[in-house]
């Protein structure tokens, strides 16, 4: 086999095979063989046609076609691997000679990985966020955890912001009750701006047991965005009561004894997130340091390839979420130009790093120790 690579570009290359029939000789017999099951010729059992038979009533040229399928891609894949070209995606083949019994001849051009110099990275250096968690970030971890073993307790007065209530609401538009707009025993935090516009306002001052009517814009429904004059009904009125931060509340929220040992343990807790936080914004910063520093000429195709393939995450992330592309847009403010800006820009930075790790991997020879790899795997089954 005789094989020759042309660059065409930076990130392309025409390779060019040819080879004797004498070498084809394996894909012509597992040819005849193939062609032999897929034929029905009488007085011969199928597979067991012999070649000159094949020839006769079904054509040397299917022959050739099965052999020729066959034998290009492992003649593609002994070009790459002789001339240690780094393919990237499907290469554009073409058949250029087929002379039968003499030479097979055939071009494939492939986009490439392209070649670049990595900086010096032992003088490489980038800023990180420091570990240190400060008292008042230990006691807002404890606030959050008061808040997720806080209780509610009636109360006999009436609706004050911040309260939690239980309402029951029914809407009318011009006199007629809005069917899907009634319902009752509504848990609501008020304050919280969560439902109606206008109802805060109309809660605060009822005690349980009072009703009052406002007016809003549907939200939903049929008549939705329609003025609707809203009556709305407290059935009680509760506050949120945080526990105590003391050894009790660290038992019972905890693994400690004491709210002493509870500070202490969170703030080590703090201190390992932070630490596991900074370890990842210093390989991002040091990527995008290394970034900044390398060009690297991106095969057009290939970045074709994963912004298309972007398009199509978004798609399935919207249609699970039952939204149209329009609602992403609206919901987000931004423009479908402005999205394929970002598709572009996120795209080639993808690429662009991946062909940077791929080199510093090899350059480095860094690799994966079998111990590690079933750790990992462990991990994800869990």
């Amino acid at each position: 086999m005789k094989t020759d690579v042309e660059e065409l570009s930076p990130t392309r290359v025409k390779l060019t095979v040819e080879v004797p029939f004498d070498e084809l000789k394996q894909n012509l017999e597992h040819a005849y063989k193939e062609v032999a099951k897929q034929v029905r010729i009488p007085g011969f059992r199928p597979g067991r046609v012999p070649p000159r038979i094949i020839d006769q009533r079904v054509g040397r040229g299917a022959v050739l076609e099965q052999a020729v399928n066959e034998a290009v891609p492992q003649l593609y894949g002994k070009a790459l691997e002789e001339h240690e070209v780094f393919a990237l995606g499907q290469p554009d083949l073409e058949i250029t000679r087929l002379d039968d019994g003499q030479e097979l001849a055939f071009t494939a051009e492939v986009d490439v990985r392209p070649s670049f110099d990595l900086p010096d990275l032992d003088h490489l250096a980038v800023t990180v966020d420091d570990t240190e968690v400060t008292p008042d970030q230990v006691e807002e971890y404890l606030g959050s955890l008061r808040e997720r073993f806080a209780s509610l307790k009636g109360v006999d007065r009436p609706v004050e912001d911040g309260d939690f209530v239980s309402i029951d609401l029914a809407a009318s538009v011009d006199g007629e009750p809005v069917e899907d707009a009634q319902a009752s025993g509504i848990s609501y935090e008020v304050g919280s701006g969560s439902m109606l516009d206008g109802l805060d306002e109309a809660l605060i001052g009822l005690s349980a047991g009072e009703t009052t009517t406002f007016t809003a814009d549907l939200a939903g429904g049929s008549l939705e965005g329609a003025a609707a004059d809203v009556q709305v009904t407290v059935n009680s009125v509760k506050v949120k009561e945080l526990p105590v931060l003391d050894d009790d509340f660290a038992q019972s929220a905890s693994e400690f004894d004491t709210i002493g040992e509870l500070r202490a343990g969170t703030r080590k807790q703090l201190e390992g997130m932070r630490r596991t936080g900074q370890a990842g914004q210093a390989r991002e910063r040091a990527l995008d340091a290394v970034l900044d520093q390398v060009d690297i000429p991106l095969p057009e195709r290939v970045v074709d390839a994963e912004i298309e393939q972007r398009r199509h995450n978004l798609d399935d992330r919207l249609q699970q979420a039952g939204m149209s592309l329009a609602d992403y847009l609206e919901g987000s403010g931004q423009t479908a130009d402005v999205i394929e800006e970002q598709f572009d820009t996120d795209a080639r930075r993808s690429i662009k790093a991946g062909f940077i790790l791929d080199k510093l991997a090899v350059q480095e020879e860094l690799g994966v120790e079998s111990s590690e790899l079933n750790s990992y795997i462990t991990q994800q089954a869990c």
